[in-house]
């Protein structure tokens, strides 16, 4: 299995290497924008499985797409300015061939001005009060809307918006004392609708100021940065250029862990970087002297000089302080009671929990063995050092609920939005005798079988797996594997979220010639180079998984998922694989009709159904009215329609539920570990899907 990922990899690898090192040589040290635009171009066309043309059709499409990240919500460019951007319209694919940035520095520098003058705007506008019993309204269709006409439409646009923010301030601010008069609450001072009106524009005022001020961090690398993007995801919506900051992050968040000193920063609007969490277990933690509350003024990397963060950006700052394991950094510390300390770390590894499978045992009824939950967030990967394995986690849990004589499992991949490929064939591994898993096809090659050669199986018993309209990539590669082989039952949302392709990272720094090593880091392309495939021979992509028990949930009115992308690659089929199905005692259509009974006779489901469809209705809505006596009709309106969904996220179902044997003693020394695990256990203790999902693995037995 490693063998073929790490051959892959490096057939992968050497036409990008061997183009990119030669052009580079006639670029200049100072040429890195030029660099990048030709790195992303050049590995995209060799390695993408289906580039796109840069043509015309290409041009217009990167011409609206940069716009639409810089203001997707219209609030900035007017149409005379996208009158001035369009004589670069349908000459962008030149400009990406000549390695010009004509278009980006016009817009670019366009969006500077505007960001200046928008301060203006507002400024002027929450300095004097609004009249809250004028009749008109505020359209709110974002992207959909026109672009204001001119400066004069633009800044009565930011004049309905920001009236309505503090229309909704106020209105909010009424109900709370009508309330406190109604329970005879003199602590909530009674204050007249002109004096709320001042308060909630005060307010508003300094949320701005202070929005505005992150804003103005934003400079032109960062703009480029999303101008290179604007091109990228035009071949499909998965493939993007990750500035090096950007591409730290990710590899963070799919591992789980990272070397530093366990804090969580953020950033205040007095320009200082604060405290706001220190991880249990951290560098930080063991050091004891950094506290939630306190300020962070300098940084320094062991006896180096310090360098001042007051007023830097938090990426900025966090790039600072982070660092390799064993390594010191010196923290200058402005402490909550005003004296100031410098706080030396040694950094470590950081390992997240939150991000790692967990499981949990729910009782069964009497005289019957319990149910076991796995919970598992991604399909992360161990790095290098660092990290773990999903699929090495999920063996575990697995281990400790038949240790528990569990009568069947349920595996939630609500919500997972994917990872690693190959953890993803080795976990499918553990629940079948050995066999193909999922196919993937590259470009211009025909399709590869990825198979799990382990005859082993470690969990033989009935499963169920929960997704959901986010469960996506790897999520729908297990699922769909399970579904094929008639090894466990799907139950959630009307399909998967439908996407079905492979990306893998190129390292820029690997691609340049030595010449311009000075220019580095350079960051790195999430480029989509595969499809995968089920071993039936069907695509997810666009599809996704259809559960075999479809319950309803508040998106299932709503058009969801990778079909809703201009730019996503199509659904298509290739010749199944040859595979033996799982030998069942049960019946997936009489599950399936017990099922539906069940949910038919549901008060819950049947509120949840009602509530998508008022979602829908809602989502339909496109007008808020600015006179105040309306909008609080409506918003009674409103709040009357919601009452009868407004426990439906409290339904208790009765189950319960309980750390397993293997984890408790870990959970009983560290109080802080079990008040998580226990508030977890409770809200899962409202899950009607899980509820629902465990009825099944009785219908199963």
């Amino acid at each position: 299995m490693y063998r073929f990922f790490k051959t892959k990899r490096a057939a992968i690898l050497i036409i990008p290497l061997l183009v990119i090192g030669i052009l580079s040589f006639r670029y200049a040290s100072s040429d890195k924008d030029k660099i990048l635009i030709e790195a992303i171009t050049q590995t995209i066309e060799h390695e993408h499985i289906s580039p796109r043309q840069i043509d015309d059709k290409f041009s217009e499409k990167v011409f609206n797409g940069f716009l639409k990240q810089l203001d997707y919500q219209h609030h900035f460019f007017t149409q005379e300015d996208i009158s001035h951007f369009s004589q670069y319209k349908y000459s962008i694919d030149d400009q990406i061939q000549a390695r010009s940035f004509d278009f980006f520095e016009l817009v670019s520098n366009r969006y500077e001005e505007r960001i200046k003058q928008v301060q203006q705007i507002y400024k002027e506008i929450l300095g004097k009060p609004f009249d809250f019993d004028t009749d008109e309204k505020l359209v709110y269709e974002s992207e959909k809307t026109p672009f204001p006409k001119n400066d004069e439409e633009l800044k009565e646009i930011w004049r309905k918006s920001l009236k309505y923010q503090v229309l909704a301030r106020v209105a909010e601010d009424l109900d709370a004392q009508e309330k406190a008069i109604a329970k005879k609450d003199t602590s909530v001072k009674q204050k007249s609708i002109s004096e709320l009106e001042i308060t909630a524009r005060e307010k508003l005022l300094k949320t701005h100021n202070d929005w505005f001020m992150r804003i103005n961090k934003l400079n032109k690398t960062d703009r480029q940065n999303l101008y290179f993007n604007a091109i990228a995801s035009e071949f499909d919506p998965h493939t993007e250029y990750f500035p090096p900051s950007e591409k730290e992050d990710f590899d963070i968040k799919m591992s789980g862990s990272f070397f530093g000193i366990g804090a969580t920063l953020q950033e205040k609007e007095d320009g200082y970087i604060q405290v706001s969490d220190i991880i249990r277990g951290s560098a930080s933690w063991k050091q004891g002297e950094l506290k939630i509350g306190d300020k962070i003024i300098k940084v320094a990397q062991g006896k180096k000089e310090p360098v001042d963060i007051i007023g830097m950006r938090l990426d900025s700052a966090v790039r600072l302080i982070r660092g390799p394991k064993g390594t010191e950094v010196r923290l200058t510390v402005k402490k909550k009671e005003g004296n100031v300390v410098v706080i030396p770390i040694i950094r470590d590894i950081v390992i997240i929990e939150e991000t790692f499978a967990k499981s949990a045992i729910i009782q069964g009824d009497k005289n019957e063995n319990p149910y076991g939950y796995i919970y598992l967030p991604k399909f992360y990967f161990k790095e290098e050092s660092r990290g773990r394995s999903c699929a090495d986690d999920i063996e575990r849990e697995l281990k400790k609920l038949q240790d528990e004589k569990v009568e069947g499992i349920v595996l939630d991949l609500r919500n997972n939005g994917g990872g690693s490929l190959q953890d993803v064939v080795k976990m499918a591994g553990l629940f079948i005798e050995k066999g193909p898993i999922v196919q993937v096809k590259s470009k211009e090659r025909d399709p590869e079988m990825l198979n799990d050669y382990n005859p082993s199986i470690t969990y033989k018993g009935p499963l169920v797996v929960l997704v959901n309209e986010f469960s996506a990539s790897a999520s729908e590669i297990f699922a769909a594997a399970m579904q094929d082989y008639k090894r466990g039952i799907i139950i959630g949302s009307t399909s998967t979220y439908g996407k079905g392709t492979v990306q893998r990272f190129y390292n820029f720094d690997d691609m340049v010639s030595a010449k311009l090593s000075n220019m580095k880091p350079l960051g790195a392309l999430k480029l989509t180079i595969q499809k995968f495939y089920r071993i039936n021979g069907e695509a997810t992509q666009l599809k996704g998984v259809v559960p075999d028990i479809i319950l309803p949930d508040g998106l299932s009115y709503i058009k969801f998922g990778e079909k809703e992308e201009e730019s996503a690659l199509q659904h298509d089929m290739i010749t199944p694989a040859k595979y033996s199905t799982w030998k069942t005692n049960y019946s997936t259509d009489k599950l399936l009709k017990q099922s539906k009974k069940r949910v038919e006779k549901s008060e819950y489901f049947a509120l949840v159904n009602e509530e998508a469809k008022r979602v829908k209705s809602n989502k339909d809505e496109k007008t808020i009215p600015l006179k105040l006596d309306k909008y609080r009709a409506m918003l009674l309106d409103e709040k009357e329609k919601n009452k009868k969904f407004e426990n439906l996220s409290k339904t208790e179902t009765g189950m319960k539920l309980d750390a397993t044997k293997f984890d408790l003693p870990d959970l009983k020394a560290d109080s802080s570990k079990m008040q998580r695990n226990e508030h977890w256990l409770k809200e899962l203790q409202k899950d009607q899907y899980l509820f629902e999902a465990i009825k099944v693995l009785k219908d199963m037995k």
